[in-house]
């Protein structure tokens, strides 16, 4: 694997009791880049994004991560090595400020854990670094609200704070923008930029449109296969790829 690469799959494959839904797919994220994985509804992609991630064990194919063969880790061993992912759902504490939300994920690269029952005083190590997450993330003047409160959007912004907290060099992203208005998307849109300025970042998404100007490249899933990558001026003319996503006419 050239060190140029900070993940590789070699014919990753996934079957469900006969159904193949990840069928050999070879995978080069470059380092320091933001990649898109995209495709339609069905494609393949939050499967692969599993594999990758350990969620999923592969039938058959390899993953290398950082020079390690992780086709057999656990996610908790992954994480550990410094991929980590978010989830389509957002996962914040809601009753619980911004700012602790962060600092409760700030323990976790230090072997801490976070006993709810006790003087949240120890948590105020982490404010300074938590605070600059925040700004990291555009979330400096919520940092005292409750999670709970804020928009869609930026709950998301919390969560890749907290993701940060973990302080990984290669952020994975599944559905940044599932169920966002336009203007969560110009949100999350700003905010992929900020944190893709020192770290890789994978993106798993179904709206070309929206990886148009953050992704470096992108490649397209169709089927469980890889049917285009490169740039997106390069995918989407592919004529494949417009097929795929809007179908070819009769």
């Amino acid at each position: 694997m050239s060190d140029d690469y900070i993940i590789e799959t070699t014919a990753l494959s996934k079957q469900f009791k006969g159904f193949t839904a990840v069928n050999s797919v070879n995978l080069k994220v470059k380092r320091g880049t933001v990649h898109a994985l995209i495709g339609p509804n069905g494609a393949g992609k939050t499967t692969c994004f599993n594999l990758l991630t350990k969620f999923l064990e592969p039938t058959s194919g390899s993953i290398v991560f950082n020079g390690r063969d992780i086709t057999r880790m656990a996610p908790a061993d992954v994480a550990r090595l410094g991929m980590v992912r978010s989830f389509q759902i957002s996962a914040v504490f809601p009753l619980m400020t911004v700012l602790d939300n962060v600092r409760v994920a700030l323990q976790r690269p230090v072997g801490q854990s976070f006993h709810f029952w006790r003087d949240e005083t120890m948590l105020d190590q982490f404010s300074d670094k938590a605070m600059a997450l925040l700004a990291d993330v555009g979330l400096t003047d919520y940092a005292f609200e409750n999670a709970g409160d804020l928009s869609y959007g930026r709950k998301r912004a919390l969560e890749i704070a907290t993701t940060l907290a973990l302080d990984p060099t290669m952020l994975l992203l599944d559905e940044p923008t599932s169920g966002m208005g336009r203007e969560d998307i110009g949100v999350v849109a700003t905010l992929i930029h900020r944190v893709a300025a020192s770290r890789t970042v994978l993106m798993v998404e179904h709206n070309l449109g929206f990886v148009s100007d953050l992704a470096d490249t992108i490649t397209v899933l169709a089927r469980g296969e890889v049917l285009a990558e490169g740039t997106y001026d390069q995918v989407s003319k592919n004529s494949e790829v417009m097929a795929a996503y809007i179908g070819t006419p009769e």
